[in-house]
């Protein structure tokens, strides 16, 4: 059975990337290029996952993550994070946020790929 993933990236090539991949893998896809339009999509959408890019342009992916965590209808939805901002620290940040997973860019397929797959065996059913 397919999977619903929402994928938040305002890099159109890398969003394209995403959603090319999943896909190619099965899944039912929902591509978001705006922050400030994740919410009323993953509620819409109802995502078994999220795949989350941290530097959005007008809203940060870590408070998007923490939002999603925060929110009875999203509660438990799994959070893949994805940045190419990898300091010291953010890691830490991205996860304490609610991100069950992370990632830098630029992304590997097989490391994606396998991330997801992790990802959504811990989605809710």
């Amino acid at each position: 059975m397919a999977k619903r993933i929402l994928v938040v990236e305002d890099n159109d090539l890398n969003r394209k990337l995403f959603c090319d991949v999943l896909r190619a893998g099965g899944h039912e896809v929902e591509p978001v290029a705006d922050g400030e339009l994740v919410m009323n999509a993953a509620r819409a959408f109802a995502p078994d996952l999220v795949i989350m890019d941290i530097q959005l342009g007008s809203v940060s992916g870590i408070d998007l993550i923490a939002a999603i965590a925060a929110d009875t209808a999203l509660q438990g939805t799994p959070v893949l994070a994805v940045t190419a901002y990898a300091g010291k620290g953010d890691e830490a940040k991205i996860r304490d946020a609610g991100a069950r997973d992370y990632l830098s860019k630029p992304v590997s397929i097989g490391p994606f790929t396998q991330a997801v797959n992790r990802l959504l065996e811990m989605a809710p059913a």
